[in-house]
């Protein structure tokens, strides 16, 4: 059995938690990672609501194991009773992303909740840290999604355990057993999976952007804004999301900031975005992506994931 000391804490038998993307990790990827012996999240992205909340916490079910809910910082500025949702859900894990406040936590922690946030250097673990989060995940710039491209995984991972005590969750890129052993190996607590997941049949993934990320390259994500400014989406810049580059990020990503006065554009993204188009759409995607293949359900994918990093860390112990 592939364990870490942390996730035998949790009651996990795979150290592994899905990250809660927004409009793809719902209660029904959630309830399946957690029935696979991982540790499910609800993502509540950029579109999060009460009522979105209520209905994925109705698709997750009654679970036997731990799950948790992701929340984005300015996302509760907007909807100031989803905080209160998340809370009264009694999940293990809260998680509060894209900021540096961290006056949340001490409301986490009186419901008995572990808090949880994203750091991409070491003074930012240290600062969360220091005010009281339980649990940090190391987001190297490889990862899909939004976040600082600052670090790749691993010399980031390694900034942070030397930064701070307690677990930290690799998260970028990981994408196989082999790198799930990598980042165990390195000292982390568990891996923070999204691109690897998003392929899963429980995943809310529309088809065409399936078929999309089934078919790319490590090779073709890029990092932009181009999305975010055209949906006039408030994410602060230093928060750019990696995707798959598309016509769309061609024609846009050198000058982003035209956008504003591109109604058609904007438009047209909209349009795109309601049909699933990924040839304009964003499909968001880590530089893991060139080893998903094709949809199937998490409790396959991870026990592939954990046999194949279990045989690589005993292989390389000489055990």
């Amino acid at each position: 059995m592939l364990v870490t000391p942390w996730s035998r804490d949790m009651g996990l038998r795979a150290p592994i938690v899905n990250a809660p993307m927004g409009g793809v990790a719902g209660g029904r990827l959630a309830a399946a990672v957690t029935a696979a012996g991982g540790l499910g999240m609800i993502g509540m992205g950029s579109a999060g609501s009460v009522s979105r909340l209520s209905g994925e916490l109705a698709a997750l079910g009654e679970i036997s194991g731990p799950f948790g809910i992701g929340v984005v910082d300015w996302v509760l500025a907007r909807e100031p009773g989803l905080l209160d949702a998340a809370v009264a859900a009694r999940p293990a894990l809260i998680s509060i992303s894209f900021t540096e406040d961290f006056a949340w936590v001490d409301r986490v922690h009186r419901a008995g909740i572990a808090a949880v946030t994203q750091v991409y250097d070491a003074e930012q673990a240290r600062r969360a840290r220091d005010a009281g989060v339980d649990v940090l995940v190391a987001r190297g710039a490889e990862g899909g999604g939004h976040g600082t491209p600052a670090l790749g995984t691993l010399p980031l991972l390694d900034a942070v355990l030397d930064a701070v005590d307690g677990p930290v969750l690799a998260a970028g890129g990981i994408s196989s057993g082999r790198t799930l052993a990598a980042v165990l190996a390195a000292g982390a607590a568990g891996a923070w999976l999204g691109t690897r997941l998003s392929m899963c049949t429980e995943a809310r993934t529309p088809d065409r952007s399936r078929a999309a990320l089934a078919g790319a390259d490590g090779t073709d994500t890029v990092t932009t804004r181009v999305f975010d400014i055209g949906q006039d989406l408030p994410w602060p810049a230093r928060f750019p999301s990696r995707v798959l580059r598309n016509d769309f990020t061609r024609r846009w990503d050198s000058r982003a900031d035209d956008l504003a006065g591109a109604p058609e554009a904007r438009d047209a993204l909209a349009a795109a975005m309601a049909a699933d188009d990924p040839a304009v759409a964003p499909v968001d995607a880590g530089q893991g992506v060139g080893l998903l293949t094709g949809s199937r359900p998490a409790r396959e994918v991870i026990e592939n994931l954990c046999a194949t990093a279990e045989h690589s860390l005993r292989a390389w112990s000489g055990d």
